[in-house]
């Protein structure tokens, strides 16, 4: 596979576990009592975006790692995937 493809796959893993990290460790204005005024009561209170930025891009850099190994392993490959699923080549 060529290395362009491999960042193709880190960019969407990247943005599948960053939707899935946003909720964890979030607390709402309205559950600590703090409402700011002008703000939605349910807006995050810290969100603490950095960390999680932080913690996606290690976890997508662990995914894509374990995908480069398996795949030039020969643990996985597009044969496998097309038979799994029912497509294999007639």
């Amino acid at each position: 596979m060529a290395w362009t493809t491999y960042i193709g796959i880190y960019i969407v893993v990247w943005w599948v576990v960053l939707f899935a990290t946003l909720p964890f460790g979030v607390s709402s204005q309205d559950e600590s009592g703090d409402i700011v005024p002008g703000t939605e009561p349910g807006a995050p209170r810290v969100p603490n975006l950095r960390a999680k930025l932080g913690w996606t891009t290690v976890i997508s850099a662990v995914i894509l790692l374990i995908f480069f190994v398996a795949y030039n392993g020969q643990f996985i490959n597009l044969e496998k995937f097309s038979t799994l699923w029912g497509m294999a080549p007639r």
